[in-house]
């Protein structure tokens, strides 16, 4: 009878302990998520969510945007005012100098060539009304004069075409940049094209790949 109360006894101090010790344990791990989450280490920002997968490996899943609906609209009607200024306010600040610089450009060969297209038009009506002093004397005849008109109003429409097409760009970009910056987009999921030499026929293959993390 003894031993029965004994063994009762010490089974259920062992139960009482093994409780406890379960109770501590959840209590450590919450603890440690709480200052995990509050002490960033160095690369995490306080908008990242942290995961802790054991004690020595922390990992950083970036999740996305508030969403905001005025966002993209914003975001456009900034680059239509100034362009570049969408992207800046996307945050995609690399995108600026080659928004700036492809516009830019744009207008600069516009400007060249109206200014060719002025110089050749000016000396063709001074050849019209019997002056021979233009600077083209002597190097471009009467037809040569209207051909070079003819190239260069070509080329002034074709470069306020194309910068006006890179101006609606812009545009576009600054939207559905805006858009694509409040969906959350996962790492674990990619689809992405591959190429492969058969070593079969030696020929190549090309697919898509679709990769799913657990």
């Amino acid at each position: 009878m003894i031993n029965k109360r004994y063994i009762l006894t010490l089974f259920c101090v062992i139960c009482c302990c093994f409780l406890q010790a379960q109770e501590d344990n959840n209590s450590q791990e919450a603890d440690t998520s709480k200052t995990a989450k509050n002490q960033l280490p160095d690369g995490l920002k306080e908008k990242d969510d942290v995961v802790l997968t054991d004690s020595s490996k922390i990992k950083k899943v970036k999740l996305p945007r508030e969403y905001d609906p005025l966002a993209p609209s914003r975001a456009a009607f900034y680059s239509a005012i100034l362009p570049g200024l969408g992207q800046a306010y996307n945050g995609k600040y690399w995108k600026v100098p080659i928004v700036v610089g492809a516009i830019t450009t744009g207008i600069l060969f516009y400007d060249h060539n109206n200014k060719q297209y002025n110089r050749v038009r000016d000396a063709y009506k001074r050849r019209l009304a019997g002056f021979t002093d233009d600077e083209f004397y002597g190097r471009l005849t009467d037809d040569g004069l209207r051909e070079a008109q003819k190239t260069f109003r070509r080329n002034k429409e074709l470069s306020l075409l194309i910068t006006f097409g890179l101006y609606a760009l812009n545009i576009v970009d600054a939207n559905i940049d805006a858009h694509l910056l409040q969906y959350n987009i996962n790492e674990d999921l990619s689809l992405k094209p591959h190429y492969k030499l058969n070593e079969i026929d030696n020929q190549g293959d090309v697919g898509l790949t679709l990769n799913f993390k657990f």
